[in-house]
């Protein structure tokens, strides 16, 4: 495959402000001439992300730590593979860029604290090997992980759910995952150089604008 376009991603656990954040960055990088076409991964509006929505629902097991990494990694990897080639590939080989909600690093993030530290590289190396290359995904220019504390990403949920706690997925109600998720994207983004954006004081989330300034001044170093 000849990529021309670029690929930025932004991922994060979940209420870590990636929506938002891509959304702005969307708006600054158009802005500034550049052609962008805004990606979310899973793809819920297709009927790829059917085994995902399964998973995340709880119809495979309620404990997300009781289904098989590999397995589950296999879910995202094909709704990734389905709604790239159908409706993603051919603008990014004509030079757009895409900036997606999630990507191959959430596998990383989500599904590597299911299995001892022990493995986490050798889970790093089937991953890369299978999505990039056995799939042939493009790989990013940028990955940007947006690294909010769960114990503050929770309070940002409730409020998302509006207090309804039963409309969160496996992974949002487990708070204990969600710190070995952490654990497993900084491990992840050391071993594959991703840019680490820090999304709140230990306490509360920093404001949108200065994450926004952060993000900018990752892609300036880039």
């Amino acid at each position: 495959m000849c990529a021309k376009g670029k690929l930025i991603v932004i991922d994060g656990l979940d209420g870590s402000g990636k929506t938002t954040q891509m959304k702005l960055l969307s708006e600054r990088l158009s802005a500034s001439g550049q052609a962008v076409l805004e990606v979310k991964f899973p793809d819920y509006s297709s009927p790829s992300s059917a085994l995902v929505q399964m998973y995340l629902n709880g119809e495979i097991a309620q404990d997300p730590t009781q289904v098989n990494p590999y397995a589950a990694s296999a879910f995202y990897a094909s709704d990734r593979y389905i709604s790239y080639y159908k409706k993603y590939a051919s603008a990014y080989q004509k030079g757009k860029t895409l900036l997606c909600d999630r990507y191959v690093g959430s596998n990383a993030i989500y599904q590597m604290p299911k299995l001892p530290r022990t493995e986490w590289n050798t889970y790093l190396q089937w991953l890369y090997d299978f999505e990039f290359g056995k799939l042939a995904l493009p790989r990013p220019d940028m990955m940007l992980y947006l690294d909010m504390l769960p114990e503050v990403s929770a309070g940002l949920l409730m409020k998302r759910y509006q207090g309804h706690a039963e409309k969160k997925d496996i992974h949002e109600r487990n708070l204990q995952f969600l710190q070995q998720c952490r654990e497993a994207a900084l491990f992840a983004a050391q071993a594959d150089g991703w840019k680490i954006i820090r999304c709140c004081d230990g306490i509360r989330p920093l404001p949108i604008a200065v994450i926004a300034e952060k993000i900018d001044e990752a892609l300036a170093e880039n």
